[in-house]
């Protein structure tokens, strides 16, 4: 997600830091079924050899994902390699994903970069789950920080201060076009 106004973006601690529920929300809910079987599907016809449990975890790390950047517009975010499959599917199913972005409150617009090491964020990870539990949910760890507890590579990097990259949510004015992916 983008930082579209100038300054740092202030991030929010954990939820692990402070009170919570002891059960998270279940983020399969922000679709209906059907829509979240569909998107299922396209994930795994997108990759062959991936068993559908992976694909539904995958699908459901990118719901948590879309919903974190819809409640912090300004915190730039951005998903693993594998995470990234499960949003690029939500957004192939567009009607399903502008009913999602609907619910909501906004749109989660995205922006492909091609990789610079100039934006390279070493933190945006870290900074993504704890969003991701910011928002409720509990994260998938291992899709975000692999078998070896280390974070893995991000699908996008952030985008150079102030400016709009990967992610935004439909609030930045300096990125021309539509933004439609």
């Amino acid at each position: 997600m983008a930082a579209c106004s100038s300054g740092r973006p202030s991030i929010p601690p954990p939820c692990s830091t402070g009170p919570h529920t002891d059960r998270a929300p279940d983020a399969r809910a922000l679709l209906g079924g059907d829509a979240y079987t569909g998107v299922v599907l396209t994930v795994l016809d997108n990759n062959p050899g991936w068993t559908r449990e992976y694909a539904e975890r995958i699908v459901t790390e990118a719901l948590k994902f879309v919903h974190a950047a819809s409640l912090f517009p300004t915190v730039p975010i951005s998903p693993t390699e594998e995470v990234d499959e499960g949003w690029h599917a939500l957004i192939l199913h567009t009607r399903v994903y502008a009913a999602l972005c609907s619910g909501l409150g906004r749109m989660v617009h995205h922006y492909p970069e091609r990789p610079e090491a100039a934006r390279e964020d070493p933190a945006v990870l870290t900074r993504t789950m704890a969003l991701i539990e910011q928002a409720g949910y509990m994260a998938d760890a291992e899709l975000w920080t692999g078998h070896q507890r280390e974070l893995v590579g991000v699908a996008r990097h952030t985008p150079m201060p102030g400016g709009c990259g990967p992610i935004n949510p439909g609030n930045c004015a300096t990125h021309g076009g539509s933004g439609d992916d």
